[in-house]
């Protein structure tokens, strides 16, 4: 019997329950079945597989997909705007209920590629650090990278527009998606925060997740997830419609991006998430003091 976890918050605990797919779960009264279900949707590069399943697939007339960046689609969940999205896994403390709703991911088991703090410095001589507007799991992770890991005393910035053209002399910029794939090739150095990660804990990481912020038909769960194996299934396929001049495509599909939520991904989601809580934490002492 084909199954599917949910990773959900109880108080301050992180659990996975496994859906017996077969079984139909109670609907909340939110939760309309004869109205299609909203879904936050990314359209950059390393999504592509994700959105040819759902596509090919006949959940595609279930849902009512609403495009956006991630830390927007994030703002939509959180709202109660969106019944479920691709987002940003920093989110799931701030949600009241969150569940994982598949076994797929925008994750990484090291370079990432498209995740890289951007400088034409080497490390130890950036001062300020621009912060990508677009992703709050990439922004968080690399202040975490920059205080735990490179141990670097540099002002951070947060951004709300393009700011590219401002990383010169000792100013850097995390830069997220298509636009890190673009410009990478421009600055000197490209510091990968999915390898440096890998380096730090030894884990892979977990960037985004199919989130959504109640529990919805399990009848639903089961196809959408169906849809998201098509989708990772047919990396030649989405290769052949989605060129890419910047980056080689094969290589980006097949070895910097993982899209499978296996028990490692999990791992190093969880340690992300304490880490921010840690992290969280710090800076409220900080701000007292």
């Amino acid at each position: 019997m084909s199954k599917a976890f949910a990773l959900y918050r109880h108080g301050n605990q992180l659990q996975t329950t496994n859906y017996k797919l077969k079984t139909p779960l109670p609907l909340r009264a939110k939760i309309n079945q004869l109205s299609k279900i909203k879904i936050g949707i990314v359209n950059y590069l390393n999504t592509k597989p994700l959105l040819y399943g759902i596509a090919h697939s006949p959940v595609r007339e279930e849902i009512e997909l609403v495009p956006d960046y991630p830390s927007n689609i994030a703002t939509m969940l959180l709202e109660n705007r969106i019944d479920a999205g691709l987002v940003p896994v920093a989110i799931i403390p701030r949600l009241q209920e969150s569940h994982i709703i598949t076994d797929y991911c925008i994750g990484c088991d090291g370079p990432v590629a498209s995740v890289c703090l951007l400088s034409n410095v080497p490390m130890e001589e950036i001062k300020k650090v621009l912060i990508d507007y677009q992703s709050r799991t990439s922004a968080n992770l690399v202040k975490i990278l920059i205080r735990k890991y490179w141990k670097i005393d540099v002002e951070l910035v947060d951004t709300k527009a393009d700011y590219r053209d401002q990383i010169k002399d000792a100013t850097a910029g995390l830069v997220i998606g298509d636009r890190c794939l673009e410009y990478r090739s421009k600055v000197k150095y490209a510091f990968d925060l999915g390898e440096a990660w890998k380096d730090f804990t030894g884990l892979p990481f977990v960037f985004a997740a199919w989130i959504s912020n109640k529990k919805l038909p399990t009848s639903f769960i089961e196809k959408f997830n169906e849809a998201n194996k098509l989708g990772v299934s047919s990396i030649e396929k989405v290769i052949a419609e989605n060129s890419f001049i910047n980056y080689d495509s094969q290589t980006y599909f097949s070895k910097n991006v993982s899209y499978v939520m296996d028990e490692q991904k999990k791992k190093g989601m969880e340690l992300f998430l304490q880490m921010l809580e840690e992290e969280s934490s710090v800076v409220r002492s900080e701000l007292k003091s």
